[in-house]
């Protein structure tokens, strides 16, 4: 909907407001599960309004929530229900030429890798997932962008508590997290060096007399378009207190992509992460390692085929998913079967249930409105 206000046209003022939603249904079949068959649905509201003013200045908001609901069942005798109703998005935005200011629940993430993000501070996007759905954080976040591509973030995080991507211990909710990141342009590409503070809520662990400790993120990350697509991202997660291994953490990703001329494309992504956990920094004493292959091919205009693939080198795990997706106007028909090792250790499923364990398929459904 629209409306204008103020009379002459280049000095008016112009409200814009729109209505939107995503509904999803899905069915999955994992007999390696306790409950082997499990029905979901959720549906997305979304409300934005926007208002432009001139100079071409411009005010925005958005509001979603998040309606989940769950049905497991077992041999048609045994059934668990879950359901769960929370806020999505709740963001108020100003922007005008090379500004943005954002406050409220929003989404942040930044980074150059696309499978294993050691830069995922902020969200808890699945790859595998196809409605790349992850909670938002509390905060306000400023960018600038310079005429030479450059930009810097600055950001300030509250009342956040929950683990997040690479986590080893939550937040505390009662501390201001704050930060930033400044992104330059390079020869053929683009790099980042990126800093974050929290207090960490270390009282988790349950085996410590102090309840918190401050701690330190530094990240760099930058990508290339050479005859292949290669980027690196690298953190440095330093907490001031010695809480044993946890105390450091180094992550370093190296990636590169390529789309092979065959048929419609066949595009490829390769991965490959190191972790270390250690007491003293930049010890490298106990590390384990993860390669993610993703590959993706398009058979029309409306149906693409892609797997990912993830081998755990250091637990000899392997990890499989391979997805079908049919596009209609507004739905889209998601069938993925996957291949998994019972207890998954991805950082993206450490925190929530894991009804990808083991062997089995899941039918989703999405319609957007």
């Amino acid at each position: 909907m629209l409306a204008t206000v103020v009379g002459a046209q280049t000095d008016s003022v112009t409200i814009q407001y729109q209505f939107k939603g995503q509904a999803s249904a899905y069915m999955l079949f994992n007999p390696d599960n306790t409950l082997e068959l499990y029905g979901g649905a959720r549906y997305i509201p979304e409300f934005s309004l926007e208002t432009k003013f001139p100079k071409k200045q411009l005010l925005d908001l958005e509001a979603s929530v998040n309606i989940s609901g769950t049905l497991g069942m077992h041999a048609f005798d045994t059934t668990a229900t879950d359901g769960d109703i929370r806020p999505y998005r709740a963001w108020l935005r100003y922007t005008r030429p090379q500004l943005e200011l954002r406050v409220g629940l929003q989404k942040i993430n930044f980074g150059s890798a696309s499978i294993l993000r050691p830069l995922m501070w902020f969200d808890q996007i699945d790859p595998r997932d196809p409605l790349q759905l992850t909670d938002g954080v509390w905060g306000a976040l400023g960018r600038y962008y310079f005429l030479n591509n450059a930009n810097i973030w600055v950001w300030s995080l509250y009342g956040n508590k929950n683990r997040r991507g690479f986590d080893s211990v939550p937040s505390n909710k009662k501390s201001l997290e704050f930060g930033g990141r400044f992104q330059f342009p390079t020869k053929k590409g683009e790099a980042a060096v990126t800093y974050h503070y929290r207090e960490a809520a270390v009282a988790e662990l349950g085996i410590f007399d102090f309840e918190n400790t401050p701690e330190h993120r530094i990240g760099i990350d930058g990508k290339w378009d050479l005859e292949v697509g290669l980027w690196l991202e690298a953190t440095w997660i330093h907490k001031t207190r010695n809480i044993g291994i946890l105390t450091n953490q180094n992550l370093i990703n190296i990636g590169t992509d390529y789309t092979f001329g065959i048929g419609n494309g066949l595009n490829v992504i390769a991965e490959q992460l190191l972790i270390s956990v250690d007491e003293k920094a930049f010890a490298f004493k106990n590390t384990s390692t993860l390669t993610a292959l993703s590959v993706s091919y398009p058979l029309g205009l409306f149906d693409d085929l892609s797997a990912i693939i993830y081998f755990d080198w250091t637990n000899e795990k392997l990890y499989n998913i391979l997805q079908w997706k049919h596009s209609f106007s507004r739905w889209t028909l998601n069938v993925l079967a996957f291949w998994n090792p019972k207890n998954s250790q991805l950082p993206q499923q450490q925190f929530t249930e894991n009804l990808f364990g083991g062997k089995g398929i899941q039918i989703l459904g999405v319609y957007n409105h």
